[in-house]
């Protein structure tokens, strides 16, 4: 294998406001309220896991990071030596304890950190930038670069709707080393686009596109951009909420995760329905709407409970994406028997053939997950769809 050059970039706050229930982390409150409420930075921890599938070939990687939690302190956890780059916004000085989203002063990471190091990785012409984030970070390093420097993103944020990210971080670690062996991957044009995090929290769907991003690519190891789903289908919600509803027991908790499918359900029984939140109802009522993690946990500790979900259009996740209040140990608690899927016929068609998607951040979860699952994709209609392994 020839020298190569490798930059990697990690948002220390992306995806810090998933677990609690905030929908995104792209303000200083939101970062604020999120560890107010316990949440625990999963970025750097997701970029580890990408790392280590490099780690083989790390006498012929010259790995370039952005000083402490932004690249330094994981990939010195990992085993390598990395340049440290030197930045306006992060001291270059010798790693420190970890601070989530901090410098050597205690300052907060900015969004200008990300474009200044994707600028410095560029001029330094490294061979890809790798980088650990969100939405929010694509659109970073994308207004920082532009559209013709290979980058390959690790999903680490709460939404995740931008088609420049694997599937797993296991599958960014893949494919980056893949690339830099020149195994023959190709590069193509992948779209940056991002919700507006305000419109989210209220409800409300506003995306934009801002760009394209060139990516290594692998088919089934690179995540589409999501589909929204049409407005002609309110028929087939209908049927499924009616099938749904006719089989829920009196007294056993129903936990609904977001989106316009599972909203017909709650709007079928009379009752509110946090779109883009979690929620969780009896047949008789409501017990909890916008619920986080831990409201879940602590629900579980008294209560039996189903889950109710959907996939995302265009992508097939069913966890990991826009949902992670519903976590690894809530997944442990309630049980794969106890997990029902709907999903309008379009949803399945898109698909394709390839495979449901999970992403809870726990292995031995996602492995729980993998099989095949019944789908309710109408009134008395079921299919049995696969999840990915």
């Amino acid at each position: 294998m020839e020298h190569k050059r490798l930059g990697l970039i990690v948002n220390p706050i992306a995806g810090i406001g998933g677990r609690v229930g905030l929908k995104g982390s792209d303000s200083l409150d939101i970062q604020k309220r999120a560890r107010m409420l316990g949440a625990v930075p999963l970025a750097g921890e997701r970029a580890a896991s990408a790392l280590e599938l490099l780690l083989p070939l790390s006498k012929n990687i010259e790995l370039l990071v952005p000083p402490y939690e932004m690249g330094e302190t994981v990939a010195r956890r990992c085993g390598f030596s990395p340049q440290v780059i030197q930045t306006s916004g992060l001291p270059n000085k010798s790693i420190t304890p970890f601070r989530t989203g901090r410098g050597e002063g205690g300052e907060e990471t900015t969004p200008e950190d990300t474009r200044r190091s994707a600028r410095i990785m560029r001029e330094a012409e490294v061979d890809l930038i790798l980088f650990s984030g969100g939405d929010g970070t694509a659109r970073d390093i994308y207004t920082a670069i532009g559209n013709d420097f290979p980058v390959l993103g690790i999903p680490a944020g709460v939404k995740i709707q931008s088609a420049v990210f694997t599937i797993t971080p296991r599958n960014a670690g893949e494919l980056a080393a893949e690339f830099l062996q020149g195994k023959g991957v190709r590069l193509q044009e992948a779209e940056v686009v991002d919700l507006d995090e305000d419109a989210y929290r209220l409800g409300q769907i506003v995306t934009h596109l801002y760009g394209y991003l060139k990516i290594p690519y692998r088919r089934e190891i690179v995540q589409n951009q999501k589909v929204p789903t049409p407005p002609s289908t309110a028929v087939q919600m209908q049927g499924i909420a009616v099938d749904v509803i006719d089989q829920m027991k009196p007294g056993l908790a129903y936990i609904l995760g977001p989106g316009t499918t599972t909203r017909a359900i709650a709007t079928r029984l009379g009752f509110p329905k946090t779109l883009v939140g979690v929620d969780v109802y009896t047949r008789a009522g409501v017990v909890a709407l916008d619920v986080n993690e831990s409201c879940l946990l602590e629900l579980l500790e008294t209560r039996l409970a189903k889950i109710i979900v959907t996939p995302i259009g265009g992508q097939g996740f069913l966890f990991g994406r826009g949902n992670q209040q519903i976590g690894p140990r809530v997944l442990q608690k309630v049980g794969r028997g106890n997990i029902l899927v709907i999903s309008l016929s379009e949803k399945l068609i898109a698909l394709k053939g390839e495979p449901f998607l999970v992403d809870t951040g726990d292995p031995t979860v996602d492995e729980m997950l993998a099989g095949y699952l019944p789908v309710i994709t109408g009134y008395r209609e079921k299919v049995v769809y696969r999840v990915a392994s």
